[in-house]
């Protein structure tokens, strides 16, 4: 193992102790431990078997890379937005969150099924005029 990758790993781990330390310090454990099960139980009994189900359906629906990539993408782009879109009504500062996210959200989602069926339609244009595929 290089030096710069142990220098980085104990940096690492010295920043871990000291978030550690602070949450101590500041009496929150008990709230963040309940907030990591939660985190788990929601990741391992809802999101995995339905990420899975829908993966299973789309392989054997014929569904190809392009596809399965923008539902990557759109399932990344919504984990990110969750905690905005969750948000319920108006923050008390109005330049806290100055945008309108669920718009944006949606933008970014039609963009990105925009942008794959563009590259199918491409892709079958190709096909059509004898070229390879790619």
């Amino acid at each position: 193992m290089s030096a710069p990758r142990v220098a980085v790993g104990a940096v690492g781990v010295a920043l871990m102790g000291v978030g550690a330390l602070l949450l101590v310090e500041a009496g929150d454990v008990p709230d963040v431990l309940v907030w990591l099960a939660g985190a788990v139980l929601l990741h391992d009994a809802v999101i995995a078997p339905l990420v899975l189900l829908a993966g299973l359906l789309l392989v054997r629906g014929g569904a190809r890379g392009p596809v399965r990539g923008s539902l990557l993408v759109a399932g990344a782009l919504t984990a990110v937005a969750l905690p905005v879109l969750l948000r319920p009504g108006r923050p008390a500062n109005p330049s806290v969150l100055p945008l309108d996210y669920p718009r944006n959200w949606l933008i970014a989602l039609g963009v990105v099924a925009a942008v794959t069926a563009l590259w199918r339609l491409g892709r079958r244009l190709a096909r059509g005029r004898g070229r390879p595929d790619g």
